[in-house]
């Protein structure tokens, strides 16, 4: 028997065990700034130092974090099923890249990336590990002040959605990781993936805005659930 097709969505519940800030819970980041004046098109406009000095302080804190047992165990079961015919597509609502440095390789950003940054000028998107800056040119096209952090604000389309959903209709489970259920549209990929006749399993600190839809729920730190849940996936 071959191995199955697996999709997995992760969002901020996977890397809070690593340190990283989380967007939504109590004491979050939106607790603490205005999202309207850090994360939408129309704050960036207003103010583009305030919101660098957000990213950048978020891009410093990066090379702090580092993946936790969640984060490893999903790269763990990316090279196991891929080693007996299966797939793993991992969909990440998280802008730090602690997926690809626990070894994940088949990632999708859908809100981006915090250690890339964007030209609104050429439309050249490069790394980017330093502070971003009003008077920081670009690197491909040389306009100052037309860097912006590649990340998907309030209001934007997010990324890489036609190759989520076209994993998903190939896909034999969807497990869901970490996340709130209310981020639109990643929180509907569970809808999608029932409508398909595919199991779905939420793993999350507790039950999400749209835990009804699951097939299968556990509950508890990602530290500790996912890999006791990747252990047991046998075929």
């Amino acid at each position: 028997m071959s191995a199955p097709s697996l999709v997995v969505l992760t969002g901020a519940g996977v890397s809070a065990d690593s340190g990283v800030d989380t967007f939504r819970t109590a004491g979050g980041l939106w607790d603490r700034y205005d999202w309207r004046e850090v994360a939408t098109p129309e704050g960036f406009a207003a103010d583009p130092g305030k919101v660098h000095a957000f990213y950048n302080e978020r891009r410093r804190a990066l090379p702090g974090v580092r993946p936790n047992a969640a984060h490893a165990a999903l790269a763990e079961l990316e090279a196991r099923l891929e080693a007996n015919g299966g797939r793993l597509t991992l969909v990440t609502q998280n802008v730090d890249d602690l997926h690809e440095r626990a070894g994940s390789r088949r990632v999708l950003h859908v809100h981006g990336e915090l250690a890339k940054a964007a030209c609104v000028a050429c439309g050249t998107v490069s790394v980017w590990t330093a502070d971003l800056g009003t008077e920081i040119p670009c690197p491909s096209c040389g306009v100052a002040g037309a860097m912006r952090p590649h990340v998907v604000w309030f209001g934007e389309m997010p990324r890489h959605l036609d190759e989520a959903e076209a994993a998903l209709g190939e896909a034999d489970l969807f497990v869901s990781i970490g996340t709130s259920g209310s981020v639109y549209p990643a929180a509907g990929l569970v809808a999608a993936a029932r409508a398909r006749g595919v199991d779905c399993t939420e793993l999350n600190l507790e039950p999400s805005a749209n835990a009804r839809l699951f097939t299968e729920a556990r509950y508890g730190r990602a530290a500790e659930i996912v890999p006791a849940f990747a252990k047991e996936m046998t075929w």
